[in-house]
């Protein structure tokens, strides 16, 4: 395989329950941190690592995110006329023109793994790239799927992104089992979802990022529900295990759990001082806040 990602898979029809009210009406993949959705740094990051087709997952209510990746004749019309050309710019950015969008429906909140199957027929490579939204890693000099991709191009393995949580933490992500092997590229043995932390064979946890071998659409179509009536995308990787080989990537870039409010909060404050345009007023701003909370 060459170092590249072709396609690149975004399961969004998640209902952002964390988020209501303001998700009632508005997926919370649309929720801007500073001032882009979640789902266009999503975008921007497979755009980044060579992916050209964009699968998006979608449900009834996710109308919004469609709409953000088309054109905006009216607005890009209005924008040039008024010789906005800087915003204008970032407009027509959104989606360069040699990448296409693509999406599917999940007709029914089975699972991670279920939404990923429901891409199956639309993708036709041998490995392919899925990105969580909600997971935000930020790292503008090599985006995390890229790291992934060039991971998966020298192992000739599919690769899942991992980082070090407390014991206590793993009881919410899936964790594999490294066999106890060192180093940033570990070979997996074994994976487990949300294991109870005295059962957990790691504290290494599956953080949103996956380069995958399209095997894995065979196994996630016999793979049985859960407990919960879902089919979970952890145990189709465990299957896969026993036919292909699998690595980690400890990647580089900061990870925010923007999925939940207090991440989302973070995400905002880390890239908003970062920003060119509002970073030096913002940081000013909280420095002055500073003394007033401890008085």
């Amino acid at each position: 395989m060459t170092s590249g990602i072709r396609t690149v898979v975004f399961p969004v029809a998640g209902l952002g329950t964390r988020f209501l009210p303001a998700t009632k009406a508005v997926p919370k993949e649309m929720l801007a941190v500073v001032d882009k959705p979640l789902i266009q740094y999503a975008v921007e990051e497979a755009v980044a690592a060579g992916a050209e087709k964009l699968v998006f997952v979608t449900g009834r209510t996710k109308n919004a995110i469609e709409n953000h990746f088309d054109m905006a004749f009216e607005l890009e019309t209005e924008l040039a006329a008024r010789g906005k050309d800087d915003l204008l710019a970032q407009v027509e950015a959104i989606v360069p023109e040699h990448v296409s969008c693509l999406y599917v429906r999940q007709r029914k909140a089975l699972g991670l793994g279920h939404a990923v199957l429901c891409a199956r027929a639309l993708v036709d490579d041998d490995y392919f790239g899925v990105i969580l939204a909600d997971d935000l890693i930020h790292n503008p000099a090599s985006p995390a799927l890229g790291q992934l991709a060039a991971v998966a191009a020298e192992r000739e393995a599919s690769v899942v992104s991992v980082q070090e949580v407390s014991r206590e933490k793993t009881r919410h992500y899936g964790v594999v089992d490294t066999g106890g092997a060192e180093g940033p590229v570990q070979p997996v043995r074994g994976l487990v979802e949300k294991p109870d932390p005295a059962d957990a064979p790691s504290n290494l946890a599956v953080v949103g990022r996956y380069v995958l071998s399209s095997r894995i659409f065979e196994l996630l179509a016999e793979t049985p529900p859960d407990h919960r009536g879902e089919i979970q995308l952890t145990d189709a990787m465990a299957a896969l295990l026993e036919h292909q080989s699998m690595v980690t990537c400890r990647f580089e870039g900061k990870h925010f759990d923007a999925g939940n409010k207090l991440g989302f909060l973070q995400a905002t404050v880390e890239l908003g001082l970062e920003h060119a345009e509002i970073g030096p007023d913002f940081a000013a701003w909280l420095a002055q806040r500073k003394p007033a909370r401890e008085s």
